[in-house]
């Protein structure tokens, strides 16, 4: 056995593919940003005013996922850190991840997270919430300072708590004597906008920037400049580059997810002991991320989304070949949440949650006529058979049912 882990050992560290992989992570920022002019001078042009200590306008910045906004975003906050240790001026800028569980699930967590972030800490829990505004606002009025605050797919913050405390921090500002607040929401909702309050949306959205998806041409430009950092010499078959695009193109133009491709394409091909990449190993990572990302969209609902959908998944149990309307998912929802008393959403929401689902690919939702009866959606699951226990284990870790 211990000869047989040697060999293993032995291909991954002579590394016959990779050079330096660390170059296609997420978290890798790049020297430069391809095909993002435009939007880094313009995200550059609207935060410039903190360099003179005056107030930006809030921005608000969205697009599909994977075409470059928090990459740009991060650019530009770097880029003016710089210029204001230089200039000595007095910026702050905080940044949120509003994915993260226990970060930004609750009003209470973002602020706690600030007021960490500015070398302060609070209890995880516990204090009321005006208490800790009041904190937050003592920490940075001590001084003449600008804080920017980017909250990062903010939309899932908004959908785990509401767009209330969007409006809060917004109005920070009129409680403040010395130091001035700015945010910057991202988000990969192109709808977002259009479902917040008109406060909110009028407050926060005071400037707007739509990042348009990557062509395969401009992907293609994108994974050649990595690549060439990445690989050894001669690793990358013809081909490969192009064909990477050409999904991700078809995907939105995420490259993001082009990047992640070619990644696990050279780490599969690794794992076989090739000296190359070849297409076959495109097919192969594009398998994995399929299921991957089910994965991390159902890890990542809120808790009411996924008891709509563990109501759907004992539904097709159930009914191996009958059919599944909304009426029946939502009597069976009703169930699990007086079961595991958690409160009860309207028929209307939980279709609208359903029509969610039917858009990021997890179920087939087929509206149909019932004459006088009105209209219903008939349901069929998308997930596959092979993903369906771990889907499982995860709804039930998640909602404790």
């Amino acid at each position: 056995m211990g000869i047989k882990l040697d060999k293993i050992f032995d291909s991954f560290t002579n590394r016959p593919i990779f050079k330096n992989k660390y170059i296609l992570q997420s978290n890798y920022t790049p020297e430069t940003i391809p095909h993002r002019d435009k939007q880094v001078n313009q995200i550059a042009s609207i935060l410039a005013p903190c360099l003179r200590l005056e107030r930006p306008s809030n921005l608000f910045i969205y697009g599909k996922t994977g075409t470059g906004k928090t990459l740009s975003t991060q650019y530009v906050r770097d880029e003016l850190l710089k210029r204001a240790e230089k200039q000595n001026v007095e910026l702050n800028i905080l940044y949120i991840n509003c994915k993260l569980k226990k970060v930004a699930d609750t009003e209470y967590r973002i602020l706690a997270e600030l007021i960490n972030r500015l070398g302060e800490k609070v209890p995880a829990t516990g204090l009321p919430t005006d208490r800790i505004y009041q904190k937050f606002i003592d920490i940075i009025d001590k001084k003449k300072q600008l804080i920017l605050i980017i909250l990062d797919e903010v939309d899932q913050a908004v959908k785990k708590i509401d767009d209330e405390f969007l409006y809060t921090l917004t109005r920070l500002n009129s409680n403040l004597n010395n130091a001035q607040i700015s945010l910057i929401g991202i988000s990969n909702d192109l709808n977002f906008l259009d479902n917040l309050d008109p406060r909110v949306k009028s407050s926060l959205s005071e400037e707007e920037i739509v990042f348009p998806p990557y062509n395969a041409l401009q992907l293609q430009d994108i994974l050649k400049e990595r690549a060439e950092k990445v690989f050894k010499e001669n690793v990358i078959e013809e081909g490969v580059v192009e064909k990477c695009a050409a999904f991700a193109a078809r995907e939105h133009g995420d490259a993001r997810r082009a990047l992640d491709l070619l990644r696990i394409a050279g780490e599969l091909a690794e794992r076989d002991g090739k000296k190359k990449v070849s297409l076959e190993y495109i097919d192969r990572a594009n398998e994995k991320i399929e299921k991957d990302k089910v994965l991390d969209v159902i890890e990542t609902q809120p808790k009411q989304f996924q008891l709509a959908l563990l109501a759907i998944i004992n539904l097709s149990e159930q009914k191996s070949k009958g059919h599944i309307f909304t009426g029946d998912v939502y009597n069976v929802y009703q169930e699990i949440c007086k079961k595991i008393k958690v409160e009860i959403l309207t028929q209307r929401r939980i279709s609208d949650i359903l029509a969610e689902f039917d858009m990021q690919g997890i179920i087939n939702a087929r509206v149909i006529s019932k004459g006088r009866y009105g209209r219903t959606r008939e349901i069929i699951l998308s997930i596959s058979q092979a993903l369906l226990p771990k889907v499982k284990e995860i709804l039930k870790e998640a909602t404790g049912t």
